[in-house]
């Protein structure tokens, strides 16, 4: 028979193994808003995106993808925020991004990319169980440089993508590609189940960890 007391050691046993590993996993988010934040500074600095204040102050919604690996068309993690109706950003809800190809100019490995969401529409789409970028009816997707500047107004499109490569714009044709929430993510981060929803609308606490990031956004929008 197993006393008590062995199970109590091995309880404790399980819990001293299994807490680094859950601290890895939390880094590893923690890594992924972090590399937001200086993508987002990129964006600031990015002559390629000189109208980004007049987009960010209307955008509803930003997706940041601060790693995305182009070879074998990996993808990348991301970050999704929402403006709310006081102007301040949300928390970051986790995303991924894949594809079997990126459309891109030649000589590309890695990119950031961040997706400015125009619309309720295209935030709707982005918050489903699965988003298909250029496949889904309504839903206009433009790339910066492509006469942007003059499509934020009524009737424009409802997601604008930005990306750059070591700060030159890199031209990524994101057609194709899925983007898919992360609520392993999101629990891994915060503590406990969420979904997409329950972080961008506020129903958890503010994240001090993600306190640069959002600053950051609110210095360009």
């Amino acid at each position: 028979m197993i006393s008590r007391t062995h199970l109590c050691r091995v309880a404790l046993l399980a819990v001293v193994l299994l807490a680094p590993l859950a601290a890895r996993a939390q880094s590893d988010q923690q890594l992924v808003v972090d590399r937001a934040s200086r993508t987002i500074a990129d964006l600031r600095h990015d002559k390629a995106f000189g109208n980004a204040r007049q987009l960010m102050h209307q955008a509803r919604a930003v997706l940041i993808v601060p790693r995305l690996f182009i070879v074998g068309g990996e993808g990348g993690t991301g970050v999704l925020l929402a403006r709310g109706a006081n102007g301040a950003w949300s928390d970051p809800a986790f995303y991924a991004i894949g594809s079997a190809s990126f459309g891109l100019q030649a000589g590309l490995e890695q990119s950031e990319a961040v997706l400015l969401v125009m619309t309720q529409k295209g935030l709707d789409a982005l918050m489903r169980d699965q988003f298909k970028v250029g496949a889904q009816a309504g839903i206009a997707v433009a790339t910066l440089g492509s006469g942007v500047e003059g499509a934020v107004s009524a009737g424009g499109p409802d997601i604008v993508v930005w990306s750059s490569s070591s700060g030159v714009y890199a031209g990524i044709a994101l057609n194709g590609s899925i983007i898919k929430p992360q609520p392993e993510d999101d629990q891994t981060y915060y503590g406990r189940p969420l979904t997409t929803h329950d972080v961008l609308y506020g129903r958890v606490p503010p994240a001090p960890q993600a306190t640069a990031l959002r600053r950051e956004l609110a210095g360009v929008g």
